[in-house]
């Protein structure tokens, strides 16, 4: 094999906002990093989703993870390229998996960093110390067609999770602040009675910290909702690993359970932990859909970051497993961020987060709920800014706008140049911490808000569909994206994110609206 070598397509990084460079990389410090190849059967897959969206979600034809494994995995030929480059470059082939198209590579800094012509630096960040790099990625030109992605040289922390603490000075812009149990939202947006999850397995994704199952144990009881089967599945090395603070991600951890579990309490939740990077997060991902063991049909992912913070091969990564996902009949549930219409980002521009972005997953966007005598008395658009968050919402700069949301009227981006783009959220629920949930986390009773609690929210309502319906749902935007809508979502029609604003019909705020449960639930069953 020549060693002439080509920048790899989508692999050029920036140095991370707020980052400092303290010195170079400990060459012989040995270090793990994944290859993703390209997967030959990409059409097939794509095909196959595009035939299910005529049908309904009891009759559609979804491919079963061990017909995925053994007819839509990397080419053994691919591989065999992949790993003969390792060879050549000193590095060692440390686990191949077909199925998800990846390649493990084992070796020294120093290696690494000869074999893919790039410079390893430290970097102190507010968030900690990590590893990074500027610049792209080279390969040999004769594998450059083969590799999809080159994950682990860098391992800054990649996405944050998406929930709110009450801000004092927020909750003094209103005259009342409650709360709820997800049980009272349940009801109060009209989930499907009778039915409690039986069967059916919620995966969620955690990017740290963990649960302690004896405040579970309490909170469940207390609530008296039967516990659901709660276990943990490690990721990369990460295991569930309470921090002892509200504040961190236990937090989100315990949101994201309590949530889902007690929308459906017979249901088996199971938490996959794994590292706060690029590739840490999409193995968690991968781990559960291609888990053959807990076989979820619904995954809830409450982490993300502001699509400019992503490196293309990722956004592509992310999104091909999300679309093989569909192709599972997996639903995959996402908060779509809890910064407005900026993300966080301060350059003046408006951002939309990423998972939320992609097309192949269900973007939830946050509202404020009040109610009286167990009815909602109002709802509109989650917005405590400046003091607190918003929810997240606006035009995607990286994905075009799908075909089930053209008629959606998704109005162009309100940056320059008005890009016509895939549209942030797609569903909306209570987010708002002045209307937050009622939570424990270690040990310590809270109110929680943020998109975060709306993905477990929408991932226990699908489950509890799935069950109804006795057939996973799958892939349900093209499903909502219909007449659908009309019929059973409430339209949030009050408020904005900063440049969006609610009104008729889709918007950049709350998407089409809260569903109705149950609703949704006989429109999908006569589909």
């Amino acid at each position: 094999m020549s060693q002439s070598k080509i920048p790899l397509v989508g692999s050029q990084r920036s140095a991370l906002r707020g980052s400092r460079q303290k010195g170079a990389a400990n060459p012989n410090e040995r270090i793990q990093v994944t290859i993703l190849v390209r997967r030959p059967t990409s059409r097939e897959i794509a095909s196959k989703i595009e035939a299910n969206l005529s049908r309904s979600p009891r009759d559609r034809q979804h491919i079963s993870r061990e017909e995925f494994r053994s007819r839509h995995g990397a080419s053994e030929d691919d591989i065999s390229k992949v790993e003969l480059f390792a060879k050549n470059q000193g590095l060692e082939v440390a686990r191949v998996d077909p199925a998800q198209c990846k390649v493990v590579l084992s070796g020294t800094i120093a290696a690494f960093s000869k074999a893919f012509d790039v410079s390893l630096f430290l970097y102190d960040h507010p968030s900690g110390t990590f590893r990074g790099r500027t610049g792209a990625i080279h390969v040999p030109q004769e594998i450059s067609q083969i590799v999809r992605g080159v994950f682990g040289l860098d391992n800054r922390p990649q996405a944050k999770p998406h929930f709110r603490l009450l801000d004092n000075k927020a909750a003094g812009k209103v005259s009342m602040k409650v709360s709820y149990t997800p049980t009272t939202l349940a009801s109060l947006y009209d989930f499907p009675q009778g039915l409690d999850g039986s069967g059916q397995s919620i995966a969620i994704i955690e990017l740290g910290g963990g649960y302690k199952t004896s405040d579970l144990q309490t909170y469940f009881s207390k609530l008296g909702v039967p516990m659901p089967k709660v276990s943990a599945v490690s990721v990369d090395g990460s295991t569930n690993s309470p921090s002892g603070g509200i504040n961190g991600p236990d937090g989100e951890v315990m949101l994201d359970i309590e949530v889902a579990g007690c929308i459906a309490p017979k249901s088996n939740i199971v938490v996959y932990f794994g590292p706060n990077t690029d590739i840490g997060f999409l193995d968690a991902i991968d781990a559960a859909i291609h888990d053959t063991t807990n076989k979820p049909y619904v995954i809830s992912i409450s982490w993300g970051g502001t699509e400019s913070n992503w490196t293309t091969q990722s956004l592509d990564a992310f999104n091909q497993a999300f679309q093989n996902a569909s192709a599972l009949g997996i639903t995959v549930c996402v908060a779509a961020g809890d910064d407005g219409s900026s993300d966080g980002v301060d350059d003046g521009l408006s951002h939309v987060d990423f998972p939320a972005s992609s097309p192949f997953v269900l973007a939830c966007g946050g509202t404020r709920l009040n109610s009286s005598k167990n009815k909602i008395s109002g709802e509109v658009v989650w917005n405590d800014l400046p003091f607190g968050g918003a929810t997240g919402g606006g035009i995607s700069d990286v994905f075009d706008l799908p075909s089930w949301q053209a008629g959606a009227k998704v109005p162009p981006s309100a940056n320059q140049g008005g890009r016509i783009g895939r549209g942030v959220p797609d569903v909306a629920g209570d987010a708002d911490p002045i209307t937050g949930y009622d939570v424990l986390v270690d040990g310590k009773n809270a109110v929680i808000g943020g998109t975060s609690a709306v993905a477990p929210l929408y991932a226990g309502l699908v489950a509890t569909m799935n069950q109804g319906i006795g057939h996973p749902v799958g892939y349900l935007n093209p499903l909502l994206y219909t007449k659908v809508s009309d019929s059973v979502f409430v339209d949030i029609t009050n408020g904005n994110n900063g440049a969006y604003k609610a009104g008729a019909g889709w918007d950049a705020c709350t998407g089409l609206g809260r569903a109705d449960g149950a609703k949704l639930l006989n429109a999908l069953k006569s589909a």
